[in-house]
Parts: C-alpha cells; sequence; structure tokens
C-alpha cells in the first residue's frame, strides 16, 4: 500500500486539504491563464477556420473580405452574449445551467450531452491535428506512428489534468504565448508591407463582386459568403468554455470570466479577420499537402536572407501544431465540470460530482480521455472524418442558451431598464447561431455528420435512463421519510440532558443527513439489540464535492448544515432518555474522514460497536450497482482488517 501510494504521489502529486483556507486562491486561475487554458481551443481554430472559409469560395477570393468580417463580428457577438451568461450565472455551468433553468432540464440535459460530445471531439482533433502536423516535419516513413504519438499525447494530457488545473495551464504557457506573437507578427507584417495596396484591394473585391454577379447574380454572392461563412463555422468552438469554467477561475470570479472572455474574442477576432485578408495581400493559393498559414509564411519570408526565413516558418508552424495540443485543454478543463453539473442533478451517476485528493474532478477528467482515446481508435486518427463530426454539437448548445437568454430577458423587461440591449445581444446571437448550425448540419450531415447526431442521441438515451432510475429510487425512498416527520416532533422540545454511562455499551452510527435512511438504521440498532445500547454517537461527513467546491462560503455552509444535522439527532436521543454525541467533518473522501474521526471515538468509547445503513432495492440490477455507493462494505472491510466491529443494516425499499 505504501509503494502504491508513493507512486500515485509521484504521477498526480500530493493530496491537497479542501479545508486549507488558501486553497482556492492557489488553485484558481488568474485571466491570463485562463485565457491560456480555455482561449487555446479557440485561437487554434485560426489553423483551420480561416482557411474553410477561405477554399469554400471557390476562387471569388476577394470575396473572403465580407466572409471575414462576418466571421469576426459573430466572434465578437457571441462572446458579447455569453459575457451576459455570465453576469446572470456567476456561480457557471454555461449552456447546460443556461437551458435547464431558462428553458427546461430536459433541454438543459440535452444541451449538456451535445456540449460534452463537442468537448470529446475537440481533445481528439486537437491531438489528433497537432500530431499530424508535427511528423509533417519528420521523415515519411515515422508517419505511421502518428497514431500512437496521438494517444500518448492524450494520455499525458489525462494525466496532467487529474494533477490539478493550474499544473495543466502552466507548462503550455511558453506553446501558447509563442503561437500568438508569431501570429500577430504575421498579420501586423502583412498590413504594414501592403499599406500602398489597399486602393488595388479595393478595386479588385468590386471586380469580382461585379464578375460573380453576372456569373450568379446577387443571390448567387450571398450563397457563396454564406457558404464560406458557415463551413468555418470551428472558428467559434471554445467561445463558451469560460462560463462552463467559471468554478476554476480566481475571485472575483465574474470579473476575472469578462476579463478572459475579452482576451479571448478579441485576440480570436483579429487573428480570423487578419490572417483572411493575408491571404489576399499576398495572393495565397491552395498547394498540395500544404496549409494556407504555411503558403502564407512562406510568401512573406521568401525575400527574407537565410537563413532567417526558414527558421521563423519552421517555428510559426511548429507553434501551430503544438496550439492544437494546447487547445485540447479546453475539453479537459470544460468536459469534467459539464458532466459534474449533470451528475449533481442525476443526469449522470453521482460519483462523476465527487473529487479527488487533488481536488479535481478526476472521475470526468478520465472518463473524457478514455472517450477521446476511442474516438481517435475508431477513427484511425483521420483529421478528415473529425473535421465533419466537429462542429456542430457545439452550436446545439449556442442556440439553447441564446434562446434562453432571449426569453429570461423579455419575461424581466419591466424590471430591467437596459433589457432591450440585453435581447438584442442574446437576439441576434439566436440568429446567427440558428443559421450556422442548420447550415452545417445540412453541410455536414450526409458526409458523417449524422454519427455526431446519433451518438449524442444515445448519450441523451443513457442520460434519460440514469434520470429515471433516479427519479424511481426517489419514489421509493419517500415511504421512510414519514420517520422524519414523526422524529421531528420530539425534535422540537426542550432536550434532557442524561448522564454517561460508561459502563453501558455504545452504538457509533454513521449518518448522511437527519433523513429517512438515518433514522431508519437508528430505529433498526433499538429494535434489533433492545436496550443493550445506552449511549449513542452519530457521526456525518459532509462531502465536498463539485457542487460546493466553489468558495469558502461554500464549503462553511456545508459545516454548518452537517453540524445542524448532527445536533437534530442529539436532540431526539436526548428527549427519549439516551445519552449522545455528535461528531462531525468535512472532506472529500468518506471512508478517510469517517477513519480518522472513529479514532478518537474508539479512544474515549473502547468497545463500541459502529452501524450503517446499506439500501436493498427490490432488484439487484447493473444500475443499482454502477448508480448508488456502497462505502458502508468498503467501510466495513476497513474496519474488521483492525478487529473493529461494524454491523450492516439493510434498509429495503
Amino acid at each position: 500500500m505504501f509503494a502504491i501510494k508513493k507512486l500515485k504521489e509521484m504521477i498526480l502529486g500530493k493530496a491537497k486539504s479542501p479545508q486549507d483556507r488558501s486553497v482556492f486562491q492557489r488553485l484558481s486561475l488568474i485571466a491570463f491563464f485562463a485565457w491560456v487554458g480555455l482561449g487555446a481551443d479557440g485561437l487554434s481554430s485560426s489553423c483551420y477556420g480561416p482557411e474553410e472559409a477561405f477554399l469554400a469560395l471557390q476562387g471569388h477570393n476577394y470575396l473572403s473580405l465580407f466572409v471575414a468580417l462576418a466571421s469576426a463580428i459573430t466572434v465578437l457577438l457571441i462572446s458579447a452574449s455569453y459575457t451576459q451568461i455570465i453576469e446572470l450565472f456567476p456561480s457557471g455551468g454555461g449552456g447546460y445551467l443556461v437551458a435547464s433553468k431558462l428553458l427546461s432540464p430536459n433541454l438543459g440535459m440535452i444541451s449538456g450531452c451535445a456540449l460534452i460530445i463537442d468537448y470529446v471531439l475537440t481533445i481528439s482533433i486537437s491531438v489528433v491535428s497537432g500530431a499530424d502536423a508535427l511528423f509533417s516535419f519528420l521523415p515519411s516513413q515515422w508517419y505511421p506512428f502518428r497514431l500512437y504519438f496521438a494517444i500518448l499525447g492524450v494520455c499525458v494530457l489525462t494525466v496532467m489534468n487529474a494533477r490539478g488545473v493550474k499544473e495543466s495551464v502552466l507548462p503550455l504557457v511558453p506553446i501558447f504565448m509563442i503561437f500568438v506573437l508569431t501570429h500577430f507578427f504575421v498579420i501586423v507584417y502583412s498590413l504594414l508591407v501592403h499599406i500602398p495596396d489597399v486602393s488595388q484591394m479595393i478595386a479588385s473585391t468590386a471586380r469580382d463582386i461585379e464578375v460573380t454577379r453576372a456569373q450568379a447574380g446577387f443571390a448567387g454572392i450571398f450563397f457563396l459568403i454564406m457558404r464560406a461563412y458557415s463551413m468555418g463555422a470551428g472558428t467559434y468552438t471554445g467561445i463558451e468554455a469560460v462560463s462552463n469554467s467559471i468554478s476554476i477561475l480566481r475571485e472575483p470570479r465574474v470579473e476575472t470570466a469578462r476579463k478572459t472572455m475579452r482576451y479571448m474574442s478579441w485576440s480570436l477576432a483579429f487573428m480570423v479577420l487578419g490572417l483572411m485578408i493575408a491571404y489576399l495581400l499576398f495572393n495565397v493559393m491552395d498547394q498540395p499537402s500544404k496549409t494556407l498559414n504555411a503558403v502564407l509564411f512562406e510568401n512573406i519570408t521568401h525575400t527574407w536572407a537565410s537563413p532567417w526565413g526558414n527558421m521563423f516558418v519552421w517555428v510559426t508552424l511548429i507553434s501551430e501544431a503544438m496550439i492544437l495540443f494546447v487547445a485540447a485543454q479546453a475539453g479537459f478543463l470544460g468536459g469534467p465540470g459539464v458532466i459534474a453539473n449533470m451528475a449533481l442533478d442525476r443526469w449522470f451517476p453521482t460519483k462523476f460530482a465527487s473529487l479527488s485528493d487533488r481536488l479535481v474532478a478526476q472521475n470526468g477528467v478520465i472518463l473524457m480521455g478514455f472517450a477521446a482515446f476511442l474516438t481517435m481508435l475508431f477513427t484511425h486518427g483521420s483529421v478528415h472524418v473529425l473535421v465533419v463530426l466537429y462542429s456542430i454539437n457545439v452550436f446545439i448548445t449556442f442556440c439553447f442558451s441564446q434562446a434562453g437568454m432571449v426569453r429570461y430577458w423579455w419575461h424581466v423587461r419591466e424590471a430591467i431598464r437596459s433589457w432591450k440591449k440585453k435581447i438584442l445581444v442574446n437576439g441576434l446571437g439566436l440568429l446567427l447561431t440558428s443559421f450556422i448550425l442548420v447550415s452545417v448540419i445540412t453541410l455536414k450531415f450526409y458526409e458523417g455528420g449524422w454519427i455526431t447526431l446519433m451518438i449524442t442521441s444515445a448519450l441523451i438515451s443513457v442520460a434519460v435512463i440514469i434520470k429515471r432510475h433516479y427519479i424511481h429510487t426517489a419514489k421509493l425512498l419517500q415511504r421512510l421519510e414519514s420517520l422524519v416527520q414523526t422524529a421531528s416532533l420530539d425534535v422540537g422540545r426542550i432536550p434532557k440532558e442524561p448522564p454517561y454511562d460508561p459502563k453501558a455499551k455504545t452504538a457509533v452510527l454513521l449518518v448522511n443527513g437527519f433523513n429517512g435512511l438515518g433514522l431508519h438504521t437508528l430505529f433498526n440498532v433499538i429494535r434489533f439489540f433492545g436496550n443493550e445500547f445506552k449511549n449513542f454517537v452519530f457521526i456525518q461527513i459532509g462531502v465536498i464535492d463539485a457542487g460546493n467546491f466553489k468558495g469558502l462560503e461554500e464549503v462553511d455552509r456545508l459545516r454548518a448544515q452537517v453540524s445542524k444535522e448532527i445536533e437534530r439527532y442529539l436532540n431526539y436521543m436526548r428527549n427519549n432518555g439516551y445519552f449522545a454525541e455528535g461528531l462531525s467533518a468535512i472532506g472529500i473522501d468518506i471512508i478517510d474522514e469517517i477513519e480518522k474521526v472513529s479514532f478518537g471515538v474508539l479512544q474515549k468509547y473502547p468497545g463500541a460497536v459502529f452501524f450503517g445503513g446499506q439500501l436493498v432495492f427490490p432488484e439487484d440490477t447493473f444500475l443499482t450497482r454502477w448508480l448508488h455507493n456502497y462505502t458502508v462494505f468498503a467501510m466495513q472491510r476497513r474496519f474488521y482488517q483492525k478487529g473493529i466491529p461494524f454491523v450492516i443494516l439493510p434498509i429495503r425499499v
């Protein structure tokens, strides 16, 4: 066990205490680091988004000015609408929470499932694209190994994110900054060198419009521009990541999120607009086995003195390859958060809301990494296939989010003076994202987009089955809640103070709140053992999970709630002539915390017997085993190893 613990610490790092008052400050990200971790997804799309749009114009290159301008405006508009979402939902949750609260829980679930699949594809396409780009610099005989390299990349990123958010972001900062600085230089250099050619570019654009109008009419021009605009839809993915990941941002979170969103939106809009203009200025043409960015960089540097030109091209292209790996971070940062929020609402197993000893939603991180691994395996690491599957789902979430916000502003229009401005922003966002969603589905459906929709539908079906099971379980447990009403009558009386009898036996009960489960276990102890136990000790552990690990106030609120629940047990037992004591703690692992507390209990009550209740369902199925924890069995095994009596009492439902 010691060797395993040391190996775990070496790979994942030492455990962090959620009760450390400074832990939130040390784990959270300032706006700059959040821009690196969350903004790389959007910025990396400049490696393929502008190219897709430019090539879709089919030679009418000067129309790209309109596409570029429309794309930049769309980036800023979607960002503005998500900034309003951040302000309205400062605790985070993004598209899932917005749709759940403002539309309906079922639509929120659909939005969340779509976003999870999108994040999986974000990881897959980013890592595979990065591997392709890197292996294009290596000898051709190495190319078949690129898939193994991509899988290794996913494994490394999974481990990095299992270590913690900040640990996964910090090593990526140099890569991110090299990419930003080189591409910023390329765009500014292109504009400065061609300042005298602005009038010529305007004239060429007018000629291109006239030629296209003569060939296809104004309707043809509009269709061509809109098609190119839709084909570049991958550019907008990643904008929603900030609103999904507010919980990892530094306080004050809303202001940090706003600042991060500004960094993301303006850098992405500048990159998209600048690159497409640079394509025009340097007359970039499609060349086999080369990206348009690679052609652009070569055209810019072909007059530079050797070896500086070649060196700059290599550094810039390698930074493009590496930024794609960084872009996968958006999936690892946002995906587990969405899964955790859905688990809290019982759409997914509740274990996905729990935190590891590194205070990370580790189950979600592992799930995202495993899903990305399977995706790459089944697509054989083909960027072409992944691009077809990509960028559909995020627009489902966009549409639901914008529709929810429009509905909200309309309902509160009498209470908020600036509602017209706010509903205009979200209304335009809804129109644009709906248009792009319909266009992308239409263009990509028969190419393989139907696979994405089918997988998303399958995940939705799984979520519905899980939710129905939890609802059914809640109904089965309702009959136990009558015990709470009965016991509450005694709790309200002024408690007596019976003396502690050291000669009497002590029963230690593990409870998780003043509820039917805990009271049923208590009454069973009294029913099965009669008056054998006169002293009762109640232990309750407040579990810190993704739902309450959002700041010191939430943790303090959890601690106070646990103490209040324990006090109700004590009042009830004292009113009925028993000596009672309560112990509570908060932590991320129930078993570890109970073991710590029980050490002190056994010192004071050497002959104590521990009791825990376990639900027994009418039928033992895969769902009951998978969706419900069996903590008491793990606790019993650990106590038995130490020779401590631990009795599990069945609770039939």
